[in-house]
């Protein structure tokens, strides 16, 4: 996959968290924050797109332990690659090669 493909999946992954009712918004918001903490330790804090695609690729090994041991909820594990997607696409603005 290229960094642009992977863009679209998490920028789409972020339009459908914004979509969620209130209840379900919040849950996902704490999951995208303990993916998105695990995700500052992998790449840092200073990065490009590249790097982060390159993250990405390893994210269904680690990902889910980041959001089964700092933010599990009800039925949490269905919502797993929304979760990731959506905290790539927030992480992704602060590469230093970031354009929209």
């Amino acid at each position: 996959m290229t960094v642009e493909t992977d863009r679209v999946d998490w920028e789409r992954a972020y339009r459908t968290l914004e979509r969620a009712d209130a209840r379900r918004q919040r849950n996902l918001l704490d999951a995208v924050e303990a993916v998105t903490q695990a995700l500052r330790h992998r790449v840092g804090q200073t990065f490009t797109l590249k790097e982060l695609a390159d993250a990405y690729g390893s994210v269904e090994r680690w990902g889910r332990e980041a959001v089964e041991e700092r933010a599990p909820y009800e039925g949490w594990a269905r919502d797993l690659a929304l979760v990731e997607d959506a905290a790539f696409h927030l992480y992704s603005r602060g590469a230093i090669d970031y354009g929209p």
